[in-house]
């Protein structure tokens, strides 16, 4: 299991090469939140933090690396392998949309987009790491990708977090797994999922072997059709549940979030924040509340073709 002394390791590492996000403290949505801007992370999303990480605490072999993604962890692996010097071939789906497809070519990885969904993006990334030798970076169930996650709230704790409750999407559970690492049960987390991919809500229910038919708006994000181990192991030691929200929810509040704040995330990256503005997750009176926004990546982008940060 992953744990905080794992995640203090990942942020001394990883410092010098990620960015610190910033916080904003807002009432436009009619209560106090505290926003964690994770979407302006290097490749627009906190999966840099996990790949990063995981590159620095491995020996990568002359095959290079691979990966399987839904495009925001395939464009970090890239990232990543282009800043240390190394080769990486990343598999995506085609539902990654255009804007992540085209933002993990600019950043020089040999890309294959296959047919189908992550599963499946996953199934061919497997058989070339047999073939090939090179290192598999999973997107979400491996302790090197969950401690670097996990540092995104060992920084906003840092940045003077108040909160008690803090509500994170979730995909695979890579980054609230990481979260949970850190916090041990400190604040409450709450874990966002679209009704159409409940994957994590499924597995407390079901047991961890328990895998989901994924579809919907944020499907090329939180399309895993399994969570992750680690994240189901950490969320029965700590208490962590689920809340579900519709598609409509989630579109509803990125547009909110454009037009209010003019904060441009996609659809996984406003979940969490759906959860409240639908009433999905209903707080206690003076309960604290922070969001974590987790991606910038929408599947068309109103300034063309992705470029690297």
């Amino acid at each position: 299991m992953v744990t905080a002394k794992d995640v203090s390791h990942a942020w001394t590492r990883i410092k010098p090469h990620v960015l610190r996000t910033p916080v904003l403290e807002t009432d436009v949505f009619g209560m106090p939140l505290t926003l964690k801007l994770e979407q302006l992370q290097h490749t627009g999303s906190f999966k840099a933090r996990g790949a990063m990480n995981s590159l620095l605490s491995m020996d990568v072999p002359k095959a290079g690396l691979v990966a399987a993604s839904g495009g925001n962890h395939g464009a970090a692996v890239a990232w990543a392998a282009a800043r240390l010097g190394h080769r990486a071939r990343i598999y995506v789906p085609e539902l990654a949309g255009d804007a992540k497809i085209n933002l993990i070519q600019s950043l020089g990885a040999d890309l294959v987009v296959v047919p189908g969904a992550y599963a499946n993006a996953l199934e061919q990334a497997l058989s070339y790491e047999k073939d090939s030798g090179a290192a598999q970076i999973h997107a979400f169930d491996a302790p090197g990708t969950v401690a670097g996650q996990g540092t995104v709230m060992a920084e906003w704790e840092e940045q003077g977090l108040m909160a008690d409750t803090v509500l994170i999407a979730v995909g695979g559970g890579g980054l609230i797994g990481g979260a949970m690492a850190w916090l041990e049960g400190r604040r409450k987390l709450v874990g966002v999922e679209p009704f159409n991919a409940p994957t994590l809500t499924q597995a407390l229910e079901h047991g961890p072997q328990t895998t989901v038919e994924v579809s919907g708006l944020a499907a090329n994000a939180l399309g895993a059709k399994q969570a992750g181990r680690i994240c189901y192991d950490l969320a029965r030691a700590t208490g962590t549940n689920c809340v579900n929200v519709e598609d409509e929810a989630i579109a509803d509040a990125q547009k909110r979030l454009w037009t209010a704040l003019r904060l441009v995330v996609e659809p996984a990256g406003a979940a969490a924040l759906a959860a409240l503005l639908s009433g999905a997750y209903r707080p206690q009176k003076d309960e604290r509340l922070a969001v974590l926004l987790c991606g910038a990546n929408p599947a068309a982008s109103p300034f063309g073709p992705a470029k690297l940060q």
